[in-house]
């Protein structure tokens, strides 16, 4: 059966191990027909010989779609979960500080309708349009509201200071799709990777304005990127130590573990990544202080 652009495949080579969808097809120098490959639940680009890509069957496509969903609703849950725990801290927080403060009425009882949440502004930049909308509705689902901008990789960099300027977020994710390319294996070299010079540009001009890692922090990268040039141009977490393939949702969890903690507390970089669908093989980054602020008293309108 003849592949074409659109067709969901696995690589037979690879075991089946990850199913992909079929951006475009190239003949090469020799008159073979090589396939341009963009991962369903991973952020990664891939090339592979047509002859080595098996078409797969709806009710396969549905088995992994299924596995995914499961896998995502599971980490919805816990954050959802702990965000709750949460408010338990915030109304001891509360009780610590009538105790020193004379405008709080000390015969009162706070509960935590009397507050709100400030979460941060967050901007996403991502190379794909499709694992945009995916990412969107897992941010509304953990109650953040989120600008999402399309923008392809080699485009960020252009556009990241006006869109910056335009959002003044506090968090920043510059993603999209990555991988070595096997003809070239010098790790070191940003020639190795189909997008990681991309992103360090896209994090040096962002930078350029907002060097903080306090006032803007930044998460870069995809499947397999340059983590080490990532973290030099500035990024605050990026991916990926170990060239391991990360998730679709790896950057909002990041994002969502950052939003949801007070910034009366720093957080160690363990303590985001353990939360993220891949951890600390192709996520790394540095402790950062939380971004949550809350505010009182709650409208009554």
């Amino acid at each position: 059966m003849d592949i074409k652009p659109g067709d969901v495949v696995a690589r037979k080579s690879h075991g089946k191990d990850i199913f992909f969808k079929v951006k475009s097809l190239i003949v090469t120098e020799n008159g073979t027909s090589k396939a341009i490959l963009r991962g369903l639940d991973v952020r990664l680009i891939a090339d592979a010989p047509c002859d080595d890509l098996e078409l797969q069957p709806a009710q396969e496509i549905l088995r992994y779609r299924h596995n995914d969903i499961k896998k995502h609703n599971k980490f919805i849950r816990c954050r959802l979960q702990r965000r709750e725990l949460q408010k338990e801290t915030i109304l001891k927080r509360v009780e610590e500080r009538k105790v020193h403060t004379a405008d709080y009425d000390n015969n009162k009882d706070f509960t935590d309708n009397d507050f709100f949440e400030v979460p941060p502004r967050v901007l996403h930049i991502d190379g794909d349009e499709e694992y945009l909308d995916k990412c969107l509705h897992a941010y509304k689902q953990l109650k953040l509201s989120v600008k999402g901008v399309y923008i392809p990789e080699n485009q960020q960099a252009a556009k990241v200071k006006d869109l910056l300027r335009e959002y003044t977020p506090d968090i920043l994710v510059l993603t999209g799709h990555d991988g070595l390319i096997k003809k070239n294996l010098n790790i070191s070299s940003l020639d190795s990777y189909r997008n990681s010079k991309h992103f360090v540009a896209a994090i040096r001009e962002a930078r350029s304005i907002r060097t903080s890692h306090d006032d803007l922090i930044i998460f870069a990268g995809a499947c397999q990127s340059n983590y080490e040039a990532l973290l030099e141009a500035g990024a605050t977490f990026a991916s990926s130590p170990l060239r391991v393939l990360i998730h679709a949702y790896d950057p909002v969890l990041i994002v969502e573990r950052i939003s949801f903690t007070s910034i009366d507390e720093t957080i160690a970089p363990e303590d985001i990544i353990k939360e993220t669908i891949t951890g600390d093989k192709g996520i790394g980054g540095m402790e950062i202080k939380g971004k949550l602020r809350i505010g009182y008293p709650n409208s009554v309108y």
